[in-house]
């Protein structure tokens, strides 16, 4: 199979020989075109790969396996497929949105000489809460009446759950964006991939994750609270929590150029 038609890969060339790479995933009901405000930073130092998930974006839809992607470790092989079908062997700098976060652990702990640094903006391991331990976010019921929702009128619940996720004053801007990337994804793939993410619980994996990592927390998220980026940062073996100023769990889209600073004094660093 074509992994690079199959993935929609596009890979953006610095001009330069040797250059350090960066590889960006998106999060659930979005697509690699999320990622345009922090692209340009990087054009002139670092190899860029942008893909989407099967199911998500330009993809192969034909491709889709529910079976497949109804587990995160379906989208970390997509992960692994694009890297192999670049050649890519290590030096991977991965960037994830949301539950790419998890899904970049995933891999990484699959193929640790892949992978050189993540960075994870607004992850989350887990979106339910396990009271006293850990509070992701949201109870059980909570999450399945978003399903239900989805399941009785998808069109609705994209407009409802847009704006939750975009916050603050971009709101409308943002709000607009990810409400059309949702409505113009097949339901049953999201369905699949929502069900996936919502539900999955990567607290296990994360003392397994030998990479140094960046997390990039929005300080008022609805999706992320701020005790979760604070629980990644004690239970990473090489976590740096920093605090975004941002309201919303989008900030490579709402503020992208705290996301570039963020990252390239991160790389400077380490």
């Amino acid at each position: 199979m074509d992994i690079v038609k199959r993935n929609n890969v596009h890979v953006i060339e610095p001009g330069r020989d040797a250059a350090p790479l960066l590889l960006y995933a998106h999060g659930f009901g979005c697509s690699q075109h999320m990622w345009r405000g922090i692209t340009p930073a990087f054009e002139g130092t670092h190899r860029q790969v942008l893909f989407d998930y099967v199911g998500s974006g330009q993809s192969d839809t034909t491709a889709f396996d529910p079976a497949k992607y109804a587990n995160l470790k379906g989208y970390a092989q997509d992960v692994l497929d694009v890297c192999d079908a670049l050649g890519i062997e290590s030096g991977v700098n991965f960037v994830g949105h949301s539950v790419s976060g998890s899904i970049g652990m995933l891999a990484a702990m699959r193929r640790p000489e892949l992978f050189q640094r993540l960075v994870l903006v607004g992850p989350s391991p887990c979106f339910l809460n396990h009271p006293p331990d850990y509070l992701g976010g949201f109870d059980r019921d909570d999450l399945q009446g978003l399903l239900d929702l989805m399941d009785q009128n998808y069109m609705g619940w994209a407009s409802y759950l847009a704006p939750v996720v975009a916050g603050g004053p971009q709101a409308d801007s943002v709000g607009g964006e990810l409400s059309e990337s949702f409505c113009t994804t097949d339901p049953k793939m999201a369905r699949v991939f929502a069900q996936a993410t919502f539900f999955a619980d990567s607290r296990n994996d994360l003392s397994y994750v030998s990479q140094p990592c960046l997390i990039l927390q929005h300080r008022n998220d609805a999706l992320a609270p701020l005790s979760v980026g604070e629980y990644l940062e004690r239970n990473l073996r090489n976590g740096t929590l920093e605090v975004l100023d941002v309201t919303g769990h989008c900030a490579h889209m709402s503020h992208p150029y705290l996301v570039v600073d963020a990252m390239q004094r991160y790389f400077a660093k380490s």
